[in-house]
């Protein structure tokens, strides 16, 4: 008899990475079940209990016990009665408006700090301006916090959220990279809790900001992405066959530290001629002075606003800075071959200009094939932020982006909180 082994689409023994493997148990199971009714709540709410059990397929006893864990948690609450032509009334169920969680996203000289609902909607905001000295800026963001949430006393706070501007160990949650911000050993997590008494969590910006594409479902469908963050430097998130890769202590993605010229400029991590002294906002002003030595452009929107108004020496600047950005996507396209690519940052705001410099590089430049689909993120300066509260969505709510993630996401349980 002739074997069928050799035919698409025959069954057989399927490779399983034993790395990852997770005996199902019954909390297993219940954990899956939880984030499922969490997942459909989010995305259609305001949704009935009955409802739930259709989308979910579980049986409507057992999405009333996870309804009822959710509420009791505050990640749901219970909204308006409908009552049908026939049958009983049903009370539809939202995410909880009165919890929240505070935000940073943390740069070199500045930090911004909001706060923000389980919907993604901003309660506040104020940028925080920073100095060389860790202990004094985190304080900064400490004091600001604290007067953000005595001015919402009667919320629900869930946790603080902070995008860094370097690699964060997964384990420990120590920053262990971060060559433009110089907080190298500096406990920002225990700092922070110590004083605010909420649990802190911390995420490199890139993967913070695809985690957040992801959560708000904008890469339906998608796979293999890249997103590229570009402000000081250059970061990188990837995600492969539908999972957000950190590797080895979270270093995954700093493609910006990749050297494409050793004669270049030195980067902040010691090296010269990284790609992020070509391509970051920080080489577009470096560009800017060469052009005009006396320039009062300080900060990269000075630039850009020039460009607006038409100064040819700015366009050409970040005309220089986005073609070196677009070469530099050979890094990303030759490792990865991703299906789509994503940028966010300073540039984005000016994409109808840039964007298409940054296109015809990364076409020109492609190792084999069509280069993958580019765009931008929808939030621009927020998705950092929207990425940090994101990531204590995730890692609190028991909420996961992959079945597999080489980075355990911890799950926090917990009784229900009272503002603080």
């Amino acid at each position: 008899m002739k074997s069928d082994r050799s035919k698409s689409g025959t069954r057989g023994i399927k490779r399983i990475d034993l790395a990852y493997v997770e005996l199902a148990s019954s909390e297993n199971a219940r954990d899956i079940n939880r984030d499922i009714v969490l997942e459909i709540i989010r995305s259609k709410q305001p949704v009935a209990r009955a409802d739930l059990a259709r989308s979910s397929g579980l049986q409507p006893s057992t999405v009333s016990a996870i309804v009822e864990q959710l509420i009791e948690e505050k990640w749901v609450s219970e909204g308006a009665t409908v009552r049908p032509p026939r049958g009983r009334p049903s009370t539809l169920l939202s995410l909880n408006d009165a919890m929240v969680i505070l935000v940073a996203d943390v740069r070199p000289h500045q930090a911004i700090v909001a706060l923000t609902d389980l919907n993604g909607r901003f309660l506040a905001r104020e940028a925080v301006p920073l100095v060389s000295d860790p202990p004094r800026s985190v304080g900064k963001i400490v004091a600001c916090m604290e007067s953000m949430r005595a001015a919402h006393k009667d919320h629900s706070f869930e946790g603080i959220g902070i995008s860094m501007p370097g690699r964060v160990d997964p384990e420990t949650q120590r920053l262990i990279l971060a060559p433009n911000l110089k907080w190298g050993g500096y406990d920002i997590k225990s700092v922070i809790e110590k004083q605010m008494h909420l649990q802190v969590e911390l995420a490199n910006a890139a993967n913070a900001c695809l985690l957040s594409e992801l959560w708000s479902g904008r890469l339906d469908g998608v796979r293999n992405a890249a997103l590229i963050t570009v402000s000081e430097g250059i970061g990188g998130a990837i995600l492969a066959n539908g999972q957000i890769i950190t590797s080895r202590s979270g270093l995954a993605g700093e493609f910006g530290h990749s050297p494409i010229d050793p004669t270049g400029p030195v980067c902040g991590c010691g090296q010269r001629g990284c790609w992020e002294v070509f391509a970051s906002s920080t080489a577009a002003l470096r560009y800017y002075k060469e052009l005009v030595p006396k320039s009062r452009a300080a900060t990269i929107h000075d630039l850009l606003r020039l460009t607006e108004e038409g100064d040819p020496d700015a366009i050409a600047a970040i005309t220089r800075q986005a073609t070196h950005l677009g070469r530099g996507l050979r890094l990303v396209t030759a490792a990865l071959s991703p299906e789509v690519i994503l940028i966010t940052g300073d540039i984005t705001t000016s994409w109808i200009r840039f964007g298409p410099v940054i296109q015809r590089e990364l076409e020109n430049n492609m190792l084999a094939g069509a280069a993958p689909i580019l765009g931008i993120t929808k939030d621009g300066e927020l998705s950092r932020l929207r990425g940090a509260a994101a990531v204590v969505l995730q890692r609190h709510s028991g909420y996961h982006t992959s079945a597999h993630s080489p980075a355990p996401i911890k799950r926090v349980r917990r009784q229900a909180k009272t503002s603080k």
